[in-house]
């Protein structure tokens, strides 16, 4: 039974703070009014604390004062080993107490698929059992598809956030769903949800066929670097240059052809590791250390993790509430010691807010309808054909589709499925349908033409 604990720990995990409609987003089953009395209960209890006015007041849990000047500014509440604690006070040390260090090809040619091991098998075991959604023996992608719209937003916005984007979940949700950038934001941070958004579409929409390969991770990089990059030759493209990451002493390689040859035992590693679990960690570490993009490496990295989770119709890791100081320091532990523990502590920690987010999804999921299921690309097809071709008549369009590609005695409900989609679609779902702006643009002007004769 939902309680004001349940709302405190939204709170708790959310280090930006949280406005009650985002609250409310994510405890859709607590009504406004009994939401607003909690929260004046845990103000009086000094538990939370309110900033700003109106729409933009936000809370923020109260935290108990640090006890140790090496962790003031990573969250207590999550648990590390005595090996993180070591990492973590390493990389707090200022820069000039730090020794430079370069990238150091044993960490990767000492690993060994499914002889080395990152992740002991105990813990694979236990995320296994976090993140089970009871459809191991569904096709590919097929969980990831059933909660597409809440994937979408919550890992394009907790990716963004880590990347210091000032969207709000809501922001995230009214440009994804309705295609509304908020207002105020910079065009970048907009542009960087929309490239998360289309990031992930391309891995449920190929998740029969995505794997560690060239072809996967240089498109996952186009995706998410699109319009972003001061050149945009570099979207989809290994780096050419040297580059420096900040606040660290670490220096990644600067040669093209020992990146490129680098990427591809990268690559052919990650390939052939057979636990999903260890495939999505050994992403993580590697990719971000190797550096092989000139920018936009860690996003590659989160999104790139969750393809064999997604394959394997595990629950995703969104990143929900994951700090970025927490996070730039575990990475940092491995840029500098090419040591894994305080990423692995993190990572653990971070799919088990995960599951526990999707737990009620997992719940209340009805299966998957299979008609949408089994006329998924016809459908899609339908709906690129009558927004492509706007001077045909559109039922005439959606009629011959459905005709060459769906059984006679589904084509009633297909069509009405087509129908009731292609009312929804908006500048938000166009990648989903293979669709340009210009296309959907001209389509909806030819539609507001024919209203107005």
């Amino acid at each position: 039974m939902v309680s004001s604990a349940d709302l405190l720990e939204s709170i708790q995990k959310s280090s930006a703070g949280i406005g009650v409609a985002e609250l409310l987003v994510r405890h859709p089953q607590i009504p406004r009014r009994t939401a607003q009395r909690w929260i004046q209960q845990l103000l009086r209890e000094g538990k939370v604390r309110g900033t700003g006015k109106g729409r933009a007041r936000r809370y923020l849990a109260v935290q108990p004062p640090a006890t140790g000047a090496s962790r003031d500014d990573f969250p207590d509440l999550i648990p590390l080993s005595a090996d993180s604690r070591d990492i973590l006070a390493y990389v707090d040390q200022p820069l000039q107490a730090r020794t430079p260090v370069g990238y150091q090809r044993d960490f990767l040619d000492d690993y060994e698929p499914d002889r080395t091991w990152y992740l002991p098998a105990p813990l694979r075991s236990q995320l296994r059992r976090m993140g089970d959604t009871g459809q191991a023996d569904r096709p590919a992608g097929t969980y990831g598809r059933a909660i597409l719209n809440r994937l979408l937003i919550d890992l394009s916005w907790a990716s963004s956030n880590l990347e210091g984007n000032t969207y709000t979940l809501l922001d995230t949700r009214q440009l994804i769903e309705h295609g509304k950038a908020a207002q105020g934001k910079p065009a970048a941070e907009t542009q960087m949800i929309l490239n998360h958004k289309a990031a992930i579409e391309l891995l449920i929409d190929n998740a029969e066929t995505v794997s560690f390969n060239r072809y996967t991770i240089l498109n996952l990089h186009s995706a998410l670097s699109e319009n972003l990059l001061p050149n945009p030759s570099d979207e989809g493209r290994l780096r050419q240059h040297a580059v420096e990451i900040g606040k660290s002493v670490y220096r990644p390689l600067s040669i093209p052809a020992q990146i490129d040859e680098l990427f591809g035992l990268l690559l052919e590693k990650g390939a052939k590791i057979s636990d999903p679990y260890e495939q999505s960690f050994f992403v993580m570490v590697h990719l971000p250390y190797l550096q092989p993009f000139a920018d936009v490496n860690k996003r590659t990295s989160r999104l790139a993790a969750n393809l064999p989770l997604i394959r394997a119709n595990l629950c995703p890791l969104t990143f929900l509430d994951v700090p970025e100081q927490a996070y730039s320091r575990a990475t940092l532990g491995v840029y500098e010691l090419t040591r894994v523990e305080l990423l692995r502590d993190l990572y653990v920690w971070a799919y088990e807010r995960s599951t526990h987010e999707y737990l009620a999804v997992r719940r209340d999921l009805a299966s998957p309808d299979p008609l949408r299921l089994a006329y998924r690309e016809a459908i899609r097809k339908a709906i690129r054909e009558v927004v492509t071709r706007p001077d045909e008549e559109s039922l005439t369009v959606i009629d011959n589709v459905v005709a060459e590609l769906v059984k006679e005695a589904d084509r009633p409900t297909v069509r009405a499925i087509v129908i009731e989609e292609l009312r929804r679609v908006h500048e938000g779902t166009l990648a989903r349908y293979g669709l340009r702006q210009s296309e959907f643009l001209r389509w909806q002007n030819r539609l507001q033409t024919n209203v107005s004769k």
